[in-house]
């Protein structure tokens, strides 16, 4: 016993009792269980683990010790069924809940406000995850405070937040050089070949990054990625409307681990992007955690690729085992390509040639 409450070794047996015994009778231990507020912190987490966070917020306000408790122990929150005033309710929160690594605050309309984002900078110093997407009414300055206040960001989901600038961008990569994952899918402002230069110096370990219908990035920003950040796994350039084939020889010979790439409505794309994907199998594409089939490219986007020929796409279909057109994987997507409709994976063609033998049984 500490304090009069079991240890932690004993949670199963304490819930336990708590369903049998009433603040008058004694427990097996021989402690009197005086009510609610004397749950020790394991068990309240456990407890509130089984709601979703409307309860844990609940919680937090039944007494100090409950409120100290989660304050310790709660590491995820998500917000996004907030509707109304999340500005107000982050407030609140923040300087309660100052363990969280993980927040997501993505709104179906705009709500939140620069105030809240410099309270969680001020507060949740470990804050690795955050999705503030959409987030139209925040300015620069909730970057700024990110940047200073959550350096230890791995994840950051800001699209649709159409007002932060490149310069903010820039400035927030320079502090928070840790990140992995970034989303800037339509941030035009802030998704520019200076933002991309910043990124390529400062955050080499990044691994996944949309830049989704940011129409100003060209190959010079993009070429400064494939250099900067060799172990990108994943990038959506779908909308890119300047970028070329320069774009996709450097991320071919610079990205020797890229598993995903999203060219929709790149129409400047043309075969010989496609070979340079396929030519680079014979370089150092090595499994990241996979088996040998998964090796190099597994997702490719090339829609509205017009300038496209079916020899080049099937080349690199022939390269990578695990690019498939069959219905039930479909990992290369070539819709919106009516030349493209003889380019099939392997195991298409091979379903196609039982289906064909099958007809004369």
């Amino acid at each position: 016993m500490v304090g009069g409450r079991p240890v932690t070794g004993n949670l199963d047996v304490w819930f336990r009792s708590l369903m049998v015994v009433d603040s008058r009778e004694k427990s097996n231990s021989g402690s009197a269980i005086t009510g609610w507020k004397d749950l020790p912190m394991e068990l309240l987490l456990r407890i509130v683990s089984l709601g979703d966070d409307r309860m844990v917020i609940l919680a937090s306000g039944v007494c100090t010790g409950w409120r100290d408790a989660i304050s310790l122990g709660l590491n995820h929150l998500c917000l996004s069924w907030c509707k109304e005033h999340m500005n107000n309710l982050v407030l609140s929160l923040a300087p309660k809940f100052t363990k969280l690594k993980v927040l997501s605050l993505r709104q179906n309309k705009p709500q939140l406000e620069d105030t809240a984002i410099q309270a969680i900078a001020d507060y949740c110093h470990d804050l690795c995850d955050l999705d503030l997407s959409k987030s139209q009414k925040l300015s620069d300055s909730s970057l700024y405070a990110l940047a200073h206040g959550c350096p230890q960001l791995t994840k950051l989901n800001i699209s649709g937040c159409t007002a932060f600038s490149d310069c903010a961008l820039s400035y927030l990569t320079s502090f928070c050089k840790k990140l992995k994952y970034l989303n800037l899918c339509g941030c035009v402002r802030a998704a520019s070949d200076r933002a991309l230069q910043a990124i390529a110096v400062n955050c080499r370990q990044l691994q996944s990054l949309n830049l989704g219908w940011c129409e100003d990035i060209t190959d010079e920003g993009v070429i400064c990625l494939a250099l900067g950040c060799p172990d990108l796994r994943a990038i959506d350039l779908c909308g890119c409307l300047l970028i070329t084939d320069e774009s996709v020889v450097a991320l071919a010979n610079g990205c020797p681990h890229l598993r995903s790439l999203g060219l929709y409505y790149c129409q400047n794309i043309t075969d010989r992007a496609m070979y340079s994907l396929a030519n680079s199998k014979r370089c150092s594409w090595a499994p990241v955690g996979g088996t040998k089939d998964e090796e190099g490219l597994m997702n490719l986007n090339i829609s509205q690729c017009t300038a496209l020929t079916p020899p080049a796409v099937q080349a690199v279909c022939d390269s990578f085992p695990a690019l498939h057109t069959c219905p039930e994987r479909h990992s290369l997507i070539i819709s919106g390509c009516l030349s493209l409709t003889s380019v099939h994976c392997a195991c298409a063609v091979q379903a196609h040639r039982l289906g064909r033998a099958g007809l004369f049984h």
